[in-house]
């Protein structure tokens, strides 16, 4: 299915996702700031969003096959799959590093997900995906580089916009960049700003808008279960470009910070991925009378270690 992403291409994910996740729940956290907390979407983050709009356009083009869908994850996609899959009544196999978080894995399996863990890394979890789907047939879905995965996520900026008024930026974390491309894509009409938060060794968007073009970077973060990309999609980079972006980088310290903060504070439980929003807004602070959201984009994470 050929796609680009677009405002059009939001709005069509919000008529294909409307009944079947969670409206954005936004709660004030302080002086000008809120949250929008997508940490209490199904599965536990905002990937649900892309999944199932991934999924219902293929089903809608009568493009979905009864071998199912495939995808190559940190943990939060897979499970989003995982559940959209479920949702339309075909198989999905999930490939994981073999580090993944356990929480992550287990959820998996209780979505009915086939997990096959590969490799030390995304990249060559990847590698085995596209590996299967080659000899399955199975629809190779991403975790974030694809333009139906992208609007799907960014959908939740009208629900955003909706609940605030007079919105004038938003926090967002990033990883591969779906999330952020869907966000930016859709803010750009209503000239809100976009803060693009990312750890200091996990910077794959920093480093392309730095060279100009996407590369590949280290991950060495920990937030990399969820932000540990080696590279950004191309629709990122093109949405980082806007004036209306802020590119900004976090040290670990004030990651593990934030989110002890948002527990201690707050009791909002999330992983370090969603705590890198809330570390850039301390970093960079908005401007005294601008209205900011602070997207909480995941708890799939292991409380004890608050």
């Amino acid at each position: 299915m050929e796609q680009q992403l677009d405002p059009a291409a939001v709005r069509a994910a919000a008529a294909r996702i409307a009944g079947h996740t969670r409206p954005a729940a936004v709660a004030p956290a302080g002086p000008g700031v809120w949250y929008a907390l997508e940490h209490l979407q199904h599965t536990g983050s905002f990937k649900a969003r892309g999944a199932h709009n991934f999924l219902a356009a293929h089903a809608g083009a009568g493009a979905l096959p009864a071998a199912g869908v495939t995808i190559a994850s940190g943990g939060n996609a897979g499970l989003a799959c995982a559940w959209a899959a479920r949702t339309h009544g075909v198989p999905a196999t999930v490939f994981l590093p073999a580090a993944a978080p356990r929480v992550k894995v287990d959820r998996l399996r209780g979505y009915g997900a086939d997990v096959r863990l590969v490799g030390e890394t995304y990249a060559e979890a990847l590698d085995a995906c596209q590996e299967f789907a080659a000899r399955s047939g199975a629809l190779s879905s991403h975790a974030y580089d694809h333009p139906l995965v992208a609007a799907g996520a960014g959908t939740l900026f009208e629900e955003i916009r909706a609940a605030l008024p007079g919105l004038d930026a938003l926090v967002v974390a990033v990883g591969g960049g779906g999330l952020f491309a869907g966000l930016a894509t859709a803010a750009r009409e209503h000239g809100v700003r976009i803060l693009a938060a990312e750890p200091e060794n996990c910077r794959a968007l920093n480093a392309a808008l730095e060279a100009g073009r996407v590369v590949d970077v280290p991950v060495a973060s920990v937030a990399g279960d969820s932000l540990g990309a080696p590279r950004v999609s191309a629709d990122a980079l093109r949405a980082a470009r806007h004036p209306d972006v802020e590119s900004v980088l976090v040290p670990d310290t004030a990651i593990t910070a934030a989110r002890r903060a948002l527990w201690e504070e707050h009791r909002l439980v999330v992983e370090n991925g969603a705590a890198t929003a809330l570390a850039a807004l301390r970093t960079a602070p908005a401007p005294p009378g601008e209205r900011v959201a602070v997207v909480l984009c995941g708890a799939n994470t292991d409380p004890r270690d608050l």
